[in-house]
């Protein structure tokens, strides 16, 4: 979306007073977010289908410590928790990754498990850490409709970082139920392409 005022959605009264009260955080491919009271966000979507699939994600994912709670939704947005700190990728590029981040990020793929998802996978700009280096997932997506058994999309963007081997020793040595499986699936993508 290139601009916000291309096209016009029909919010409901409660969701325009919100967005009058709030404060513009910013815009993405599928929509916009505000700033409201309370530490919360209205995320407004350009499309009602992309819409009830992310509230879908969040309503069956709540409790999760990863994700944000919700509060409210409609036709075209979802009210829920704002979520703090750094994307994941530009911390990395400040920080580096060590250990304790690197299995946070690991322990994320364990609940994305635990939480029945077939798509285990996600961006690292989808990933925020807070200054408690907890992580949150700001963008959920597809997470209940495609099958995918390793995180793709966040070692490619660790490689991206030049921290992918690091990613991996640490998956070996502490997770390595994933190694094989994570380390073969990504060589061969490096690779080939092949997924």
């Amino acid at each position: 979306m290139s601009d916000v005022n291309e096209y016009y959605i029909d919010l409901d009264e409660r969701a325009e007073k919100m967005l009058r009260e709030g404060e513009f955080l910013g815009k993405g491919n599928n929509g916009v977010v505000y700033l409201l009271p309370e530490n919360r966000v209205i995320k407004i979507f350009k499309e009602k289908r992309i819409c009830k699939r992310e509230y879908s994600i969040l309503a069956r994912t709540e409790g999760s410590e990863y994700f944000p709670n919700v509060y409210s939704n409609g036709t075209y947005y979802i009210v829920r928790d704002y979520v703090g700190g750094e994307r994941l990728d530009k911390y990395i590029k400040k920080n580096g990754l060590d250990k304790e981040v690197a299995c946070k990020v690991i322990e994320l793929m364990k609940e994305f498990q635990r939480l029945n998802f077939t798509k285990l996978d996600i961006r690292c700009k989808d990933l925020y850490i807070t200054e408690e280096l907890s992580l949150m997932v700001i963008d959920p997506r597809n997470n209940y409709s495609k099958d995918r058994t390793y995180p793709r999309h966040l070692m490619k963007g660790l490689n991206k970082l030049g921290v992918l081997e690091k990613f991996l020793e640490v998956v070996k040595d502490e997770y390595d139920e994933f190694y094989d499986e994570w380390n073969s699936k990504m060589k061969r993508y490096l690779e080939t392409g092949i997924k």
